[in-house]
């Protein structure tokens, strides 16, 4: 007999499985914040939701709360004032252990159901965790509710799924029967106990707090591991609607709420002591290289899935396209300001320009041409200011302000401040494109987060692809791209890109875009170059969160 919330969810693990096997288009929530699916009255309960937490404390029964913290800056100049239980990282390390007995004893099948009924109550808050997402991280509200919501959701029914495919590979029980010729037969029946690893930690990111969070946090709850979520200290709230509705739910189902808890914290030491417990076996971070290499020399005693930085680029050879790939690109660059992972950083064109529809285009022209798209895209208030969003924080004001004095190339568009009549006090800035020559590394060759894009001259296309593949190689990407018309131009990237390991756009001009992954088709890294150890998702990513272990006896 199945779990009664499997057989309440069953359409949806299957269509998630059958997404991820042919990697079609496939979606179990609507990316649309429309009244149809999530109810007349959702947008403005959803809203309530998140007014209710602001200036208050996020009450949290956890054990071991020792004090309330929380100091969270909107990039929009929101006062937020939410505390959080602050709780003693040992005593949370403790009750995920115990925990973790009841969550074994129901199976795989049992984890997979209450996963997908979470879940599905996440799905029913989209709204509230839509706010919370837009006003730590500074996405616009489209972005927050899709990416924050139900893209979210997406990415954790993907590592779901996975995890139920990889643990239905092993049967709970078997009869061994080896002939022996004219003696009688060997028989043993064995027994196949599904057993998780140990503890997960989930550091969440300030950009992105439930995108980049649900996919780990899934792949260990669903694998039977205990999970600590810990926040980033400026994008608190996301993640404690999330583990506050998670636990609700285990608690529903007669499972110990403190296999889920949050651990709230701003000091680098406390977070430290956390992630090298012994007790801690899997840690899924996504932020900086500093941390992040930390995590991976130091946390011997887990396994790490990190996505670092990376310097993502786009070959420019020829297009047949001309506008289209420009306003492709404007897009792309605009996009929450270019603070995603995803985002094109080094733009290569070749010295002598490129061909297109209409005409030979010179890389003077390449130039002006972008920064004409942009200012175009860009010169509605309303679309300027709801796909920009805002600036998440201070540092990447700091690295704009470097770009726009001309230290790191010349400025071909530079970066100008908007004001939001919603939010005066938002900070928002368009990006800024510098041009540079390819001697210029120190300049492009490193990732410059936030709104920073180069269009780096090349001696040809040819030494384009020799340096798209050697800067991935070595200092890592996400994403790729080339527009070209010539069939061995596009040949040569995809060689190069399958060198590198990187995941490769071609000539897109219409509504999809080099920084944008889909759930259950496109694996949002490869874990092959500097900048992803693991992919959200594929069965690497989730098969090594739990063991197998066997009891054997004679028949």
């Amino acid at each position: 007999m199945t779990h009664p919330l499997l057989d309440k969810h069953r359409a949806t693990l299957d269509g998630a499985l059958e997404a991820i096997r042919t990697r079609g288009y496939w979606s179990a929530y609507n990316e649309m914040p429309s009244p149809k699916t999530y109810g007349e009255t959702a947008a403005e309960v959803g809203k309530q939701a998140f007014d209710a937490h602001l200036g208050k404390k996020f009450e949290i029964d956890q054990p071991s709360c020792t004090g309330w913290a929380g100091s969270e800056q909107s990039p929009y100049g929101v006062a937020l004032n939410v505390q959080y239980p602050v709780c003693d990282y040992e005593t949370l390390i403790s009750a995920g252990q115990k925990a973790m007995t009841g969550w074994q004893k129901i199976g795989a099948e049992g984890r997979t159901g209450i996963c997908l009924e979470i879940l599905d109550r996440l799905n029913k808050q989209s709204f509230e965790l839509a706010h919370a997402v837009m006003l730590t991280t500074g996405q616009g509200w489209m972005m927050a509710f899709q990416a924050g919501s139900p893209h979210a959701q997406e990415r954790g029914l993907e590592a779901v799924a996975y995890a139920h495919r990889e643990q239905s590979f092993v049967p709970t029980e078997a009869i061994w029967d080896k002939p022996q010729g004219k003696n009688p037969a060997l028989v043993m029946k064995k027994h196949f106990e599904i057993v998780g690893q140990g503890v997960g930690v989930v550091v969440g990111c300030g950009t992105f707090p439930t995108w980049n969070t649900y996919p780990g946090l899934f792949a260990a709850l669903a694998t039977g591991n205990a999970v600590i979520v810990k926040p980033h200290s400026n994008a608190i709230l996301p993640a404690a609607i999330t583990v506050r509705t998670v636990r609700a739910v285990l608690a529903e189902n007669g499972i110990d709420p403190n296999l889920v808890t949050l651990c709230v914290t701003d000091k680098r030491e406390t977070t430290q002591k956390l992630v090298t417990h012994p007790a801690i076996k899997s840690i899924d971070f996504t932020g900086g290289n500093v941390f992040g290499q930390w995590l991976v020399e130091h946390c011997r005693q887990a396994r790490v899935y990190a996505e670092l930085a990376g310097v993502n680029n786009i070959v420019i050879d020829s297009t047949d396209a001309y506008k289209p790939m420009l306003r492709n690109l404007a897009f792309t660059l605009s996009l929450y300001s270019g603070q995603m992972c995803t985002t094109s950083q080094a733009i290569f064109v070749p010295a002598g320009g490129i061909d297109t529809e209409d005409g030979h285009k010179s890389y003077d022209d390449v130039c002006a041409d972008l920064a004409k798209a942009l200012s175009g895209f860009l010169s509605k208030p309303e679309v300027a200011l709801a796909v920009l969003g805002a600036v998440q924080s201070a540092d990447t004001l700091k690295r704009i302000h470097e770009a726009d004095s001309g230290a790191l190339g010349k400025v071909i568009l530079a970066s100008t401040k908007l004001d939001n009549p919603e939010f005066p006090q938002a900070e928002v800035r368009t990006p800024i494109l510098l041009a540079c020559d390819a001697t210029d590394e120190k300049a492009y060759m490193e990732e410059r987060f936030g709104p920073i894009s180069f269009i780096v001259k090349v001696e040809d296309t040819a030494a384009a692809i020799a340096l798209s593949e050697r800067m991935i190689a070595t200092h890592g990407a996400l994403t790729a791209g080339i527009y070209s018309t010539r069939p061995d131009v596009i040949d040569a990237m995809t060689a190069a890109t399958l060198r590198s390991k990187v995941a490769l756009s071609i000539n897109l001009t219409g509504g999809v875009f080099v920084n944008q992954s889909a759930a259950y088709s496109d694996f949002h890294g490869t874990g092959g170059n500097p900048a992803a150890n693991a992919s959200y998702a594929d069965a690497a990513f989730v098969a090594n969160r739990f063991v197998v272990v066997q009891r054997r006896y004679h028949v």
